[in-house]
């Protein structure tokens, strides 16, 4: 295989400064803007243009549906670098405009006087210039008459300066720069002028007819007889292509700029054509926080020293109670969760002290029985034993042979009638029947029952002597 057309170093060029853009990127500020409620057409029309003019450092195709809450916006802008909502909104009376700096505020609220759209503007204008190519960078913000008329103008020119990434008057590229966002304060109606423009340069001290040439579009010419009667003359131009030009609009270029003509150090004209939307805004309160907190700043209400000590005085009194509720929250979480330490170290033990009893232990010695069951058991079995004895010889046993079983009493018969030992009956074939004992003397045998001698069933008993043939 062939090496790549890249050497290691380009390669490693490139990722670095890929990876500067990217920072640079991440740096500059960036908004949602969105209407919130039931607005209508006209006010949801309003924020997508507002939302072409932040562009391109803003979320182009966001969708807010009606169960998303600005909470919801708010987690969601964090990890997506978002410092600014512009938010659109409508009431019965009157369209209102939010201005809201992320994550910790202020909120901006402006009430909309009069609005215009984009498509009012541009059908207004006999030849209009709006182009994809200008909404490729961010726009020129300028602001005017925003002088020292209060804490809270300062503060409107602070939040709409960051709405924008800061320029470098000494390292800008005047090829980037398409279009201008106006801002302008009136001091006596306290209302604010929202302007947006293209920004178009083209070169002065020509003639039209130079200047109809150096236009992409070219003259049609098919009525002169030369060339030269359209630049000396400007034949078959009509007078709205001349626009007047003058020192309010006319520079000199430090830079090159794109188009015809426009080379450094040559006079150039600036012209701006407007494009829309248009906006007339009054400020109408200033709160601390993202759409709650205090009230900086309210343009209808307006409030005595003793009633602000009384509201930061409740406020205190609400954060107080709030850490105590969120220390009381973690004292029971910690509480718990030590209960379930404990209980699960007891469930444990039991586990373990359950299965060493069913298994047992190999290494401890046998107890045994107690005596008393010891006792019990013999006797049982003295018992079993006299009881064969009775059904194999026909005869009582002696009280020393079974000491344990002599005691136990025989169930009485009928009451005047004798008792009659049961005999038992020979095996079939056999010529033995046993006979019955005359008498039983120390030394006397036993007769041999049809199973034979009687077994020893205890240790250390005495078994019943055999009968001699």
């Amino acid at each position: 295989m062939g090496q790549s057309g890249r050497s290691r170093h380009q390669k490693r060029a490139r990722a670095q400064a890929h990876l500067r853009n990217l920072e640079a990127y991440a740096a500059q500020p960036h908004s949602f803007v969105f209407a919130r409620g039931r607005v209508g057409r006209s006010v949801q029309q309003l924020s997508m243009d507002l939302r072409r003019v932040m562009e391109p450092l803003t979320a182009t195709r966001l969708q807010i549906r009606k169960k998303n809450s600005l909470k919801d916006c708010v987690a969601v802008a964090g990890p997506l670098g978002v410092t600014h909502f512009l938010i659109v909104s409508k009431t019965e009376t009157n369209v209102y405009f939010k201005l809201m700096r992320l994550p910790g505020g202020p909120t901006l609220t402006f009430r909309i006087n009069k609005y215009t759209l984009v498509r009012d503007v541009v059908s207004s204008l006999r030849r209009h210039r709006m182009h994809e190519q200008q909404f490729a960078h961010p726009p020129l913000l300028v602001l005017n008459s925003f002088g020292p008329h209060g804490m809270h103008v300062k503060l409107m020119a602070t939040m709409f300066q960051n709405l924008f990434p800061s320029i470098n008057v000494h390292k800008v590229n005047l090829n980037t720069i398409k279009r201008c966002l106006l801002i302008n304060y009136n001091p006596d109606s306290q209302e604010l002028d929202f302007r947006h423009y293209s920004i178009k340069v083209v070169p002065v001290g020509a003639s039209r007819g130079m200047k109809k040439l150096l236009q992409e579009k070219f003259p049609n010419m098919s009525r002169l007889q030369d060339i030269s009667e359209l630049l000396a003359t400007g034949a078959g131009l009509s007078e709205s292509e001349a626009e007047p030009d003058g020192e309010h609009n006319i520079t000199e270029l430090p830079q090159a700029v794109a188009g015809r003509g426009n080379m450094r150090a040559q006079q150039s004209a600036v012209r701006l054509t407007e494009i829309g939307p248009r906006m007339t805004l009054e400020l109408i309160k200033i709160q601390e926080g993202v759409g709650e907190g205090n009230v900086l700043f309210h343009r209808l209400v307006h409030k005595t020293e003793e009633e602000l000590q009384a509201i930061l005085a409740a406020k205190e009194e609400k954060l107080r109670l709030k850490a105590q509720r969120q220390d009381q929250q973690a004292q029971n979480i910690r509480r718990k969760r030590e209960q379930r330490e404990a209980h699960k170290k007891k469930s444990l033990a039991g586990m373990k002290r359950a299965r060493a009893e069913a298994d047992g232990d190999s290494d401890a010695e046998d107890p045994g029985a107690p005596p008393e069951a010891e006792g019990t058991s013999q006797q049982e079995e003295e018992e079993d034993e006299a009881e064969y004895f009775r059904q194999a010889v026909g005869e009582e046993p002696d009280e020393d042979m079974f000491p344990k079983a002599a005691k136990r009493r025989r169930p009485a018969g009928p009451p005047g009638k004798k008792q009659r030992l049961k005999e038992r009956k020979p095996d079939r074939g056999s010529d033995r029947r046993p006979q019955k004992a005359k008498g039983r003397g120390p030394g006397a045998q036993a007769k041999v029952g049809p199973r034979g001698p009687a077994r020893n069933r205890g240790q250390g008993r005495p078994r019943p002597p055999k009968r001699a043939a």
